[in-house]
């Protein structure tokens, strides 16, 4: 098993160059990441807004987003 102990002794040992690639690659996890959520995010909002429109359509809505 690794832990960050563990991974900091081995990124301490590399050279320059590799930690340059080190980076990119966490750089490219988190981004990964960031992007997956979003895309959970607007697959949620897709999904419940036929069920939503409903209420969108009342004329009571209309008149509380008329002064917007």
């Amino acid at each position: 098993m690794i832990n960050k102990e563990i991974l900091a002794k081995k990124i301490e040992k590399l050279p320059l160059d590799l930690l340059k690639e080190v980076a990119n690659y966490i750089d490219y996890i988190e981004f990964r990441e960031a992007k997956d959520n979003q895309l959970g995010i607007q697959n949620i909002t897709l999904a419940s807004e036929k069920s939503l429109s409903k209420d969108w359509l009342k004329p009571e809505e209309d008149e509380a987003w008329e002064h917007l």
